[in-house]
């Protein structure tokens, strides 16, 4: 006989039999770890069919989909985390169908209730350890103290009456990030309110089960005041642009500035955040009538040409401009650049954006001098309070002025999409939209596909329209998984699969 655990998709990651020969078979079957028995790829199993039935399950010879399987009898029950319910895996005992009994089911079905019950102290355990290293960085840090520990979040009370929900939401989404990566250091980040939250990890442990706990320190800059106001107003509306989010109107004012001192400035963030858009409109703004160009050397069909139309559009002295991606410049053609920038400073106005700003680029040291201000642009998803005014502005864009809107629920929608493209993503969905129905209130049915995927991480294009193919199937067959499944060509334990990857709603 042998004893098998498996993951929540089917892949065997332990494995213990009592016998060499056992051990042959099994390897003669890929029941080894690192194979998957999920349903969709060995059928009718121990593993797979425990995991796609919620239950647990006695196979035994003939029973089995595949034929090689038919010489050995299997059961299986599936583990759940007895905190969150959450499907964890699959304890499964295997031996010779000619040797099995039914009595491998309550056995199987006891040795998961000893897992879970594992499990449930190791919990207990985490919860408490998490909970006395809150309490401790509390008593050593008189500000802000967040832990975070599998499903279980602490706040302190400072943040909880320091901030409103729309920065807690945007804290944590940082902090959850800063948990998931090396933890070294300390991260910034920009609220909402436009307030700056600096984040240190303090204390972390990896409890038994491999869950981790860590405590962090959260420092919060004063309320924002904006220096050097004189003119206009420090949150004055420019046109082409949209948002009322604080860290977005520091940020527009802040490269406004720039641009009325005639101080070069990086302006950062995610690709598709508005950077290049922001700093075109508020060029423009600040010496109406004046042409702001955006330039993309990957626009030009030779680093030659680029340099001369650089040249050309930088000759005035009053000139204004914006180099955008510069990180993606290639750094040969970076030399000649930055001999005719330097020719330029003091003249006219640059904006350049990138990614990070300590790109390549940006480690010339020369070419870093003629740039002295750095701004940071927020992601679309911490900025989600402008989603609504973001949406009216494309539409009107995107339609020239048609009596176009989206319906309440359509809102609801997309603000519960994480926007990994950002506003670029946001246009595209919507130029998608307007295409099905290019008047009236707009349903949250007519919004493309991907919007009922909730996935945060960004899909390749092949995943795409996978994804695609299976909302629109689930839309013709009335929700109905298994014949939308069958319209595909795929096995229920295939479709299931994919909609939980996808996050389609």
């Amino acid at each position: 006989m042998s004893a098998i655990l498996t993951s929540a998709d089917g892949v065997v990651i332990e494995r213990s039999a009592s016998a060499r020969s056992f051990v042959t078979a099994l390897d003669s079957v890929s029941l080894v770890p690192g194979y998957s028995y999920a349903e969709e790829f060995a059928g009718t199993n121990g593993i797979g069919t425990a995991l796609e039935t919620g239950r647990p399950v006695f196979i035994r010879g003939g029973e089995h989909f595949v034929g090689p399987l038919g010489e050995l009898a299997c059961a299986g029950a599936p583990i759940r985390d007895p905190i969150t319910q959450r499907l964890v895996g699959v304890i499964d005992l295997t031996c010779w169908a000619s040797r099995s009994n039914p009595v491998m089911l309550p056995l199987v079905k006891s040795l998961r209730s000893q897992i879970e019950d594992r499990m449930r102290e190791s919990a207990h355990a985490s919860e408490i350890a998490l909970l006395e290293a809150y309490r401790t960085e509390a008593r050593r840090f008189p500000f802000g103290v967040l832990a975070i520990g599998g499903d279980v979040l602490l706040m302190s009370r400072y943040l909880r009456q320091s901030l409103d929900t729309n920065d807690q939401i945007v804290l944590i989404d940082h902090a959850s990030d800063l948990v998931g990566s090396a933890l070294s250091g300390t991260a910034l980040a920009v609220l909402p309110s436009g307030r700056i939250a600096k984040i240190t990890a303090a204390d972390r442990s990896t409890m038994r089960g491999g869950q981790i706990n860590v405590v962090l320190h959260v420092e919060l800059s004063v309320e924002t005041r904006t220096p050097r106001t004189g003119g206009r107003s420090a949150h004055a509306v420019i046109p082409g642009l949209a948002g009322r989010n604080g860290a977005w109107l520091r940020c527009c004012e802040q490269v406004r500035q720039c641009c009325r001192d005639r101080d070069w400035v990086v302006i950062e963030g995610e690709n598709g955040s508005g950077r290049s858009r922001m700093a075109q409109a508020v060029g423009q703004y600040v010496k109406p009538g004046r042409s702001v160009r955006i330039m993309r050397a990957e626009a030009f069909d030779s680093a030659a040409r680029f340099i001369a139309e650089l040249a050309a559009e930088s000759g005035d002295d009053d000139f204004a401009l914006v180099l955008a991606d510069i990180d993606d410049i290639d750094p040969n053609t970076l030399e000649p650049i930055t001999s005719l920038l330097a020719a330029r400073v003091g003249r006219g106005w640059i904006a350049a954006t990138t990614r990070d700003a300590t790109c390549a680029a940006l480690k010339d040291e020369q070419l870093l001098r003629m740039f002295t201000h750095t701004v940071t642009v927020p992601a679309l998803r911490h900025r989600a309070d402008d989603l609504e005014e973001l949406v009216a502005l494309l539409l009107r864009e995107i339609t020239h002025g048609a009596d176009v809107r989206l319906a309440p629920d359509a809102m609801r929608q997309l603000s519960r999409l994480p926007w990994p493209g950002n506003v670029s993503q946001l246009r595209r969905v919507l130029i998608e939209t307007v295409a099905r129905q290019r008047s009236g209130l707009i349903e949250a049915d007519k919004l493309p596909p991907e919007c009922r995927s909730l996935t945060r991480r960004k899909l390749s294009r092949i995943e795409a329209l996978e994804r695609d193919a299976i909302v629109r199937s689930l839309e013709d067959n009335n929700g109905n998984k298994l014949d939308a499944a069958r319209a595909l060509g795929m096995s229920r334990a295939t479709i299931y699969r994919k909609i939980k990857d996808y996050g389609i709603a």
